[in-house]
């Protein structure tokens, strides 16, 4: 590997510094800074409008910012509205409605982006894409033919063909229904990471950018609320929106005891906060662990209802307390024996469990 190589490695492909814009006098991003590196792919995720999007056709070149700069490849594209034309950012698209041209042919959609190719090389290319994506069959078909998985994975191709520097995806899988969107979601998984594609893309779907994503940007009202690995927002959310955000959780209000958070679960660690403090302990629903015969020191819950959801156990529990009755939900992968009515002895998994104080906020 050359010294330029190494270098270019180890500049981001897409760079966005303090990226502030909005529509009239509305503010919808606010400051959003974000980095991803070469064959990366970022998630924006966050929910109905969180300004995702907006950003994203901001790294496009079809939005300009009020202020803040993006950068390509370490060169500045956008310095406030003064931008580079998207045309000439060399950006493949991906949006959810495909946007496919019906008069034309699969080939023929291919080589739109192609025109500056001589006749052979188009050729060349468009198989050469067409085969990646598994529709090279298909090349004399026409749009409405196919099927929306078929649509999709030539829209993939039409966006590959110019052998773009970024590609940009917006909510590209929606559009699908759910058996369908996972299998052509791992399909253009495989197909960006084997072209070592760098790639943005905007999802609300939390499992979706799990899945798909080396970093997550969690989104909320305008502004990058927590970025890094999927495991680390799951696993090591900074406030409770961001816990929140990745699917059911339990909360328990609390207050520090001994820097301890005391909680009908059993005292929970609350490292860094004062005695006394008001709080809040959150449990994701796996972060459980049940025995159907209690020790003397555990604490204990009554088994409400069972639900077999296929790979999970999905068990509603109470603990009942002096003060109150608290509700409980479980996921469990391989459940001990039990019924509704038993009581059975709570553990927790520590990876599973956080503590903030009640107004921690992202």
């Amino acid at each position: 590997m050359t010294t330029h190589q190494r270098k270019s490695l180890s500049i981001p492909s897409l760079e966005l510094r303090e990226v502030t814009h909005g529509y009239g006098e509305r503010q919808v991003v606010k400051g959003v800074s974000l980095s991803l590196m070469p064959g990366h792919l970022l998630c924006l995720l966050g929910p109905s409008g969180c300004g995702k999007t907006t950003t994203l056709r901001i790294a496009a070149g079809l939005e300009h910012p009020w202020s803040g700069q993006v950068l390509m490849d370490g060169e500045i594209v956008a310095d406030g509205p003064r931008a580079v034309p998207p045309e000439q950012r060399r950006i493949g698209f991906l949006f959810q409605d495909f946007a496919l041209f019906p008069h034309l042919t699969v080939a023929e959609n291919v080589a739109f982006g192609l025109t500056h190719l001589t006749k052979e090389k188009r050729q060349e290319q468009i198989t050469r894409t067409l085969e990646m994506v598994g529709m090279a069959d298909y090349r004399r078909a026409y749009p409405h033919t196919l099927s929306g998985g078929q649509q999709q994975r030539v829209a993939l191709a039409r966006a590959l063909a110019p052998e773009p520097r970024l590609m940009l995806l917006d909510e590209p899988f929606s559009g699908l229904d759910a058996r369908l969107r996972q299998q052509i979601r791992a399909e253009t998984f495989q197909v960006l990471r084997k072209n070592k594609v760098a790639a943005v893309m905007v999802t609300h779907d939390p499992e979706e950018a799990m899945y798909m994503a080396d970093q997550i940007a969690l989104m909320d009202g305008g502004r990058v609320i927590q970025q890094g690995p999927p495991a680390e927002l799951y696993h090591q959310p900074t406030c409770p929106f961001t816990a929140r955000f990745f699917g059911e959780i339990n909360e328990l209000p609390s207050v520090v005891r001994g820097g301890l958070a005391d909680t009908p679960v059993g005292p929970l660690p609350a490292p860094g906060l004062a005695e006394g403090t008001a709080c809040l302990a959150m449990v994701r629903p796996e972060g459980f662990v049940l025995s159907p015969t209690p020790s003397a020191s555990q604490p204990r819950a009554r088994v409400l209802d069972i639900r077999h959801l296929g790979r999970i156990h999905d068990i509603t529990l109470a603990v009942e307390t002096d003060v109150a009755c608290t509700p409980l939900h479980a996921h469990i992968h391989d459940l001990p024996p039990m019924s509704p009515g038993d009581i059975v002895g709570l553990a927790l998994i520590p990876d599973e469990v956080f503590v903030f104080t009640h107004d921690t906020t992202c």
